[in-house]
This record gives structure tokens, C-alpha cells and sequence, in this order.
């Protein structure tokens, strides 16, 4: 199984972040966490590493049907949107999402399928929207 939904976009890093917190609340998610990923390994090792951002992206009303099915899924919440620069390709931002349907994978319960399945139009709309062709 993919793990993630994702798209490239060619834009700076500033402007895929904007996009992609944008894409997400016209989804209905708000960003509960940002981890910067690359600061906290440069300040924290000394470690150089390309732009990567990790969203922690919520949907409310998602997130309480999913914990109404199974009050361990917090443990899978929120979505993580990752937002980082292609190391292959310095004018090119990955924008990607961790598929929903891995909590109905992880925990076998199928309650938790409507959710996963609506989560991830969700998030499909999200990243399809910062698609070069839907600029």
C-alpha cells in the first residue's frame, strides 16, 4: 500500500507551505502543529537537511468520528501533511499526506472506513488543488 498522496509543485518553499495551509482549510482542516523539521536537526545535531515542514493537519469533525469508533486512534491523529523541497530537484516542493486509510489498515476496525474513506477526499482535493494544472 502507498503511504502517502502527494504532488510536486514548482514554486519557493514560503509560497507551498501558504498553498498548502490554504488547501487544507478550504478542506475544513486547521494546522494544530508545524515542525520544522530542518531546524530542529540543525539546532538539535548539526545536521543539514533540505526544507521539510510537517503539518499536523485536523478536521474536527472527522477526528471526533474517528474517536467516537476508537479512542486509541488519537494515537494515529492528527493527518501529517509533510511540505518539503525535492533533494533531486532544488525548484521543486513535494507536498504529501499520510493516507487515512492506513488507520483502517493499523487497526482492522471497519468503523473506522467511512471516516478514512471521507478523510481522504479530503486531503485528495487538498493536494490536487496545488496541481500546476489547477493554478
Amino acid at each position: 500500500m502507498n503511504l502517502g498522496l502527494s504532488t510536486t509543485i514548482h514554486t519557493d518553499f514560503g509560497d507551498a507551505v501558504a498553498r498548502t495551509r490554504e488547501a487544507l482549510a478550504q478542506q475544513g482542516f486547521g494546522v494544530l502543529t508545524e515542525i520544522d523539521v530542518r531546524a530542529t536537526l540543525r539546532a538539535k545535531l548539526g545536521a543539514e537537511l533540505e526544507d521539510y515542514l510537517i503539518l499536523g493537519a485536523c478536521n474536527p469533525p472527522l477526528a471526533q468520528r474517528a474517536l467516537d469508533v476508537d479512542r486509541q486512534i488519537g494515537l494515529l491523529l492528527p493527518c501529517n501533511v509533510v511540505v518539503r523541497r525535492d533533494p533531486a530537484d532544488a525548484d521543486a516542493v513535494i507536498v504529501e499526506a499520510l493516507d487515512p486509510r492506513i488507520m483502517v489498515e493499523v487497526t482492522a476496525e471497519p468503523g473506522l472506513e467511512p471516516v478514512a474513506t471521507e478523510a481522504g477526499a479530503k486531503l485528495r482535493a487538498a493536494i490536487a488543488s496545488l496541481a500546476p494544472a489547477a493554478r
